[in-house]
């Protein structure tokens, strides 16, 4: 007797990150089509869409991994579609995101009704007993030695005590609203800018060719640019100097007390 085994074939389904980063190459290079066909440059939809220049590009390319979450990617695609006159609501809808509302189904548990005989209330009547006299017992007590703590310092201080108000020193108040850090930047060349004092970001996006801009912070400033050479920068009152070369990526940190870091 012979027996036929037939093999089945199992279907093993893309993850949602594979599927997401098919569906961003797809949609990237969409968006870079339409933005050739207009002739407009990164920098000019990165001015219209408040978006970064390098978020842009990523886009195009398709780079998953220079990208923030799924769902802002989603927030980044509809506006940049808008941005170049196509539907961004119905292109962002095919970037897949993941689904993270959970459906929690109520459950009921019913428990035994506890069956407690005389014996066992008896005790539970003692313990509650015990415990009261004990927290009463132990409240009379803390409040007499207060009393007595009191008194013995009453007689150990002398009749004439001083005013609070005299040990009280004046303390010189500090100007803790003063800057140090002042830096000014002028622009030779369309650039993009990203700007942090004090660890929080004040401006990001590009700024036009001839632009001038001041900012200040109290211990750190941080300069990041796509276009290095675009940049002429002043710290405090030094003398305006180009930090880099022209389409060079640079980061430069100012510090107080005329430290560069």
């Amino acid at each position: 007797m012979i027996k036929w085994c037939r093999k089945q074939k199992i279907k093993v389904e893309p993850s949602l990150e594979q599927q997401g980063a098919e569906k961003l190459l797809e949609i990237g290079a969409q968006l870079y089509q339409a933005r050739q066909a207009q002739a407009l440059s990164l920098e000019r939809v990165a001015m219209q869409t408040m978006i970064p220049r390098r978020l842009l590009k990523a886009i195009e390319a398709g780079n998953l991994e220079e990208l923030p979450e799924p769902i802002y990617i989603q927030s980044y695609i509809k506006q940049y579609a808008d941005a170049l006159g196509l539907d961004g609501t119905d292109l962002a809808r095919n970037f897949p995101i993941e689904d993270r509302q959970l459906q929690l189904k109520p459950t009921q548990r019913i428990l035994p009704a506890a069956q407690l005989r005389p014996i066992h209330l008896y005790l539970l009547y003692l313990f509650v007993v015990f415990w009261a006299v004990n927290a009463l017992s132990h409240t009379l007590s803390r409040n007499q030695l207060q009393d007595s703590s009191f008194q013995r310092v009453q007689q150990i201080l002398p009749t004439q005590t001083r005013s609070p108000q005299s040990d009280i020193q004046p303390v010189s108040s500090a100007n803790h609203d003063s800057k140090p850090v002042k830096v000014s930047v002028t622009l030779k060349a369309q650039s993009w800018l990203r700007v942090t004092a004090d660890g929080k970001t004040a401006f990001e996006g590009t700024l036009p060719q001839g632009t001038q801009r001041t900012w200040e912070a109290k211990e750190e400033l941080t300069l990041t640019t796509e276009n290095a050479g675009g940049v002429l920068v002043q710290f405090n009152q030094e003398k305006a100097q180009q930090i880099g070369n022209p389409g060079q990526t640079q980061e430069v940190t100012f510090a107080a007390a005329n430290q560069r870091l």
